[in-house]
């Protein structure tokens, strides 16, 4: 109880909004500030979304919304071991995937290390560990050494069918870096994922502050990303089946700032960097004291703050324009104009100092999930957008420096940087 009323108390907006959270929940459902059951149950397939649909319609209000997808997800669980039993290997897959989706997502709101949450992730480990076994292409847990403890990753590689490969061949690398609602468990699709089907292998990494890796006592500060990705780098330089000298990185969210972290430190040993729905307002204010009350409380677990005060005073830490400079792989971001979470200003701002190949795409009018807008309705596909891009870049093809306005009719109009 002492627990509970400390994270309940532990900012003043998530204390005196909390009821209007509740009465935005109850109109609109578990998206009043992102789309995360689109995102989220997509990767688990038409059957993965329709499961979060069905918990996400039983959501009332924001205490709902852990113990309703724990209750999707255990009865995706008996329905993966009623067809384990059955001998239908490829349904128990499936459904032991979207298990684990659904207890990933149950942990988000549950902003403290408490019985409930270890209970959903103890589920969810279970049920993903037991796709791997039926898993369609190679998938491995792994635990990369990290300071006195390790982070918690997936190591995913192409179906023996993919693009004819196999047979001892090296391939190259995504590094796939999340934001911070996220987990490793989501990064990579069950079917037609955008990077293993272009031949690239995915590690899916719980960084700082992110899911096991939280849970373990790792908190997130405003530059141990680069040690982090420097840590997993030197790890898959390691592994036989990764050509080294073709890592990329993919970030998303919160995930555009780590990654850029990521990708100043590293320099030219990755070959290309894309984030995609930006954070990187320097300061964070909009996100942490304008957005959602959930960001702020949400990202003080992650830093292990209690105190809100202490917080902002951690917060004014992060600021990208440091180290622009820095970075020198080819830079691409895909922002939406109307991003309610990191204004495009300070997007265009960064970009001025970035001395890398650089490309900026940006949706008009779109929000920071780049939905909400016919430009994103009609304009190219994100995950082609991004996965062609990079795949470019581990081909070794040069990167052009441009911006991209992609208009409301979903025109892209480019301009050379």
């Amino acid at each position: 109880m002492e627990k509970t009323l400390r994270m309940e108390n532990r900012t003043k907006r998530w204390r005196e909004q909390r009821w209007l959270l509740d009465s935005v929940i109850a109109t609109v459902g578990p998206e009043w500030d992102q789309g995360r059951l689109g995102h989220k149950g997509s990767r688990g397939g038409a059957q993965g979304l329709a499961s979060f649909r069905r918990a996400g319609a039983r959501m009332k209000k924001f205490d709902d919304i852990g113990p309703e997808f724990g209750r999707e997800g255990k009865r995706m669980e008996e329905n993966a071991r009623r067809f384990e039993d059955e001998g239908r290997l490829i349904s128990a897959a499936e459904n032991y995937f979207i298990a684990a989706l659904l207890y990933a997502s149950a942990q988000w709101p549950y902003f403290d290390v408490n019985a409930e949450d270890l209970e959903w992730e103890r589920r969810m480990i279970e049920c993903y560990d037991k796709f791997i076994r039926y898993a369609p292409h190679p998938v491995e847990r792994v635990d990369i050494p990290f300071r006195d403890s390790a982070m918690s990753a997936f190591f995913h590689l192409p179906a023996p069918c993919s693009r004819g490969v196999g047979g001892g061949e090296k391939f190259p690398c995504v590094l796939h870096i999340g934001g911070m609602d996220g987990s490793k468990e989501n990064m990579v699709a069950l079917h037609g994922d955008a990077a293993l089907i272009r031949g690239m292998a995915v590690l899916a990494l719980d960084g700082p502050g992110q899911g096991e890796t939280r849970n373990r006592g790792i908190t997130i500060s405003s530059d141990n990303f680069a040690e982090a990705a420097e840590t997993a780098v030197q790890w898959l330089a390691r592994r036989p089946e990764i050509d080294s000298d073709r890592i990329v990185i993919r970030g998303s969210s919160f995930g555009t700032y780590y990654g850029t972290v990521a990708a100043a430190g590293l320099k030219d040993r990755i070959k290309g960097y894309c984030g995609t729905g930006v954070c990187q307002e320097p300061g964070c204010d909009t996100i942490f004291n304008a957005a959602s009350p959930t960001f702020k409380v949400r990202f003080m677990f992650m830093a292990g703050y209690e105190d809100e005060d202490a917080f902002d005073e951690f917060r004014k830490e992060f600021d990208l324009r440091r180290i622009a400079g820095d970075i020198a792989a080819p830079y691409m971001i895909v922002a939406g104009e109307a991003d309610q979470l990191s204004p495009i200003q300070h997007t265009y701002e960064l970009f001025d100092l970035i001395r890398a190949p650089k490309r900026l795409v940006v949706f008009q009018d779109a929000n920071h999930s780049m939905a909400g807008a016919s430009s994103s309705a009609l304009g190219e596909n994100r995950e082609s957008l991004v996965y062609d891009w990079l795949r470019d870049r581990v081909d070794g093809k040069p990167a052009v420096s441009e911006r991209v306005f992609v208009d409301s009719r979903g025109v892209m109009n480019a301009t050379p940087y």
